[in-house]
């Protein structure tokens, strides 16, 4: 099976609660197999490793959500316990746990369920590794990319791939934050705000369906009056953030930096491209180093 010699595949972290939930079944399709026992996912928070593993393992009760903090002893530590695994397979968020529970006790049962044949998914699993010992069957890193990755003796190791998670999440983050604010430019200047999102490594690329006439020199110029402002972007709610005080549809409200200002070197290509494939026209945006 190919994924037995895979080196690492790399995906775009992509927009949105939707579109991180379909990639995570693609994954779970194409590098999970039947016996590997524990699944490491590696990334700072609300970088999407949760959606990713509701999409991996849809019947899976998640630990660290508003439905599963409720939910104590934690299921894997009370099994342990009693020296008898209910489940067949199990989630822990380390870093969430780290406030209730000892790194050795988390290791402990977890090292446990997966002699006991039991699937463990562990977030934040590098903070895991150097107590538990054993490597995961397959690592997923979530940064600006989706780096997934099947580890033999010699690696990599969960260390390597923190470090890029972590280091790289601040693009991601920049490019939604500088998209969101076309969401308020476009209707500004008499356009719809773009629906149709795709992705451009530290950028991001929305599409239409037709060719708009619209001065692209002038929506840069009233994007960078509102990153020079310096306004607050906080989550709202699921479906919307706010930047200053405007309500704006977000399908991803939880990845954004703190300011406007926070976002640096933006800008745009000054022409559409043209999707043949998709017979769509593309305008994409840029953050970062050139």
């Amino acid at each position: 099976m190919h994924s037995t010699t895979l080196v690492q595949a790399v995906y775009y972290a992509p927009r949105g609660r939707r579109r991180l939930i379909n990639l995570g079944a693609l994954i779970s399709q194409r590098y999970l197999l039947p016996e590997d026992r524990l699944i490491g996912l590696i990334g700072d928070a609300g970088a999407g490793k949760s959606l990713l593993v509701r999409g991996m393992f849809p019947e899976l009760v998640l630990t660290n959500d508003d439905e599963g903090v409720n939910v104590r002893p934690l299921p894997i530590l009370a099994d342990a316990r009693d020296g008898f695994f209910a489940g067949h397979i199990y989630h822990l968020d380390v870093r969430f746990e780290m406030a209730f529970t000892q790194l050795w006790e988390l290791a402990e049962a977890v090292r446990q369920a997966v002699t006991a044949g039991c699937t463990v998914v562990v977030e934040h699993f590098d903070l895991l590794y150097d107590v538990l010992g054993l490597n995961a069957a397959c690592l997923i890193a979530v940064g600006e990319e989706v780096v997934v990755t099947k580890p033999t003796v010699f690696g990599p190791f969960p260390k390597e791939l923190a470090q890029y998670a972590y280091d790289s999440l601040v693009y991601r983050k920049m490019a939604h934050s500088a998209e969101d604010l076309l969401s308020i430019v476009f209707p500004q200047m008499g356009f719809d705000p773009p629906t149709i999102h795709s992705d451009v490594r530290r950028g991001f690329v929305v599409e239409f369906s037709e060719k708009l006439d619209i001065d692209l020199e002038e929506v840069e110029k009233r994007v960078h009056e509102y990153i020079s402002k310096g306004l607050p972007i906080a989550y709202y709610d699921e479906n919307h953030i706010l930047i200053g005080d405007e309500l704006i549809y977000c399908s991803g409200p939880r990845l954004h930096m703190r300011r406007t200002s926070d976002i640096v070197n933006f800008r745009l290509d000054k022409e559409l491209q043209y999707s043949p494939l998709r017979q769509t026209f593309l305008l994409v945006g840029r953050v970062g180093s050139e």
